[in-house]
């Protein structure tokens, strides 16, 4: 933490909360958390700050939830057009009876990480939603 001696606990709280933005703002998720809990900490009677605080945590866990929705969205592309391809290969197999245990056993396990993928990025969406009417409720 870069607070400077001789200020004030509330110019000390805004220092820490504008190098928590500025973190965030980097998509430096973790280090922002880490002073957001520094601040709430530090300065746990200050009313300001402590909302500060809160609207800096939100803040980053939306745009993290955000990040890793894409990367969930990116993966659930891919899981789909290979569970798609396995699929018709081993209805293929099936039809001529030909089909094997493994073959059979892949689709399965294909099948369950697309749905584990469909899960991650449904509850990251769900998260989303959720911190945006969070969000509403302060401003309010």
């Amino acid at each position: 933490m870069l607070v400077a001696c001789g200020k004030s606990p509330q110019e000390q709280a805004a220092l820490l909360a504008e190098q928590a933005s500025t973190l965030c703002e980097e998509g430096q998720f973790d280090k922002a958390r880490t002073l957001i809990d520094s601040l709430r900490r530090t300065y746990p009677n200050n009313v300001k700050a402590r909302k500060t605080a809160l609207r800096l945590h939100q803040q980053v866990e939306l745009e993290a939830a955000q990040e890793e929705l894409l990367q969930a969205d990116s993966l659930l592309v891919l899981a789909n057009r290979e569970l798609e391809t396995l699929q018709k290969q081993v209805d293929a197999h099936k039809a001529t009876l030909t089909a094997t245990a493994e073959e059979l056993t892949l689709l399965t396990r294909t099948r369950m990480r697309r749905d584990s993928i469909r899960t991650l990025y449904e509850t990251l969406g769900a998260k989303i939603r959720y911190i945006r009417k969070k969000q509403k409720e302060v401003t309010e």
